[in-house]
């Protein structure tokens, strides 16, 4: 059996992005051999970000916060949590959100690949037609009738 500690084991990776910074195991379900459910756990300075606000078409997401007191912001507004809070993020722009440190939390999701999320403050869409290293990201304002060029 394959364990991973939300409290105590390490966390691989980083980001140093500007206002993005984190430690954090993206992965979590593929490192538990996990197939159609995945995780990551972050771990978030003061006032960084783990990453820009944004919803998903056809998958949710839950948050769990394991230590600190991170704030979550969705389109009800901001609001300040703690440890053991669990709250999901519905399919669609009601399911809007992101979290800024401090704290550790687990984000879940289901492994749906391809997947299309929306940045509303940006006014992007992305794609990952085959995983996160093939990520596309499209501006809103770019787009053409369904019959362009057809």
């Amino acid at each position: 059996m394959r364990r991973f500690n939300v409290l105590t084991d390490d966390l691989e990776h980083e980001s140093t992005r500007d206002g993005y910074r984190w430690r954090g195991m993206r992965r979590v379900g593929e490192r538990l051999g996990a197939a159609r459910i995945g995780a990551g756990v972050f771990e978030l300075e003061d006032g960084k970000l783990t990453f820009p606000y944004h919803y998903h078409h056809g998958i949710e997401e839950w948050l769990l916060v394991i230590a600190g007191t991170p704030t979550v912001r969705t389109p009800a507004g901001e609001r300040t949590l703690q440890a053991g809070d669990l709250i999901c993020f519905p399919s669609g722009a009601e399911g809007a959100h992101t979290v800024r440190g401090p704290g550790r939390v687990m984000i879940v999701s289901a492994n749906q690949v391809p997947s299309i999320s929306a940045y509303p403050d940006s006014g992007k869409v992305g794609s990952r037609p085959a995983g996160d290293e093939d990520r596309l990201n499209f501006r809103r304002v770019d787009a053409v009738d369904y019959w362009e060029g057809e």
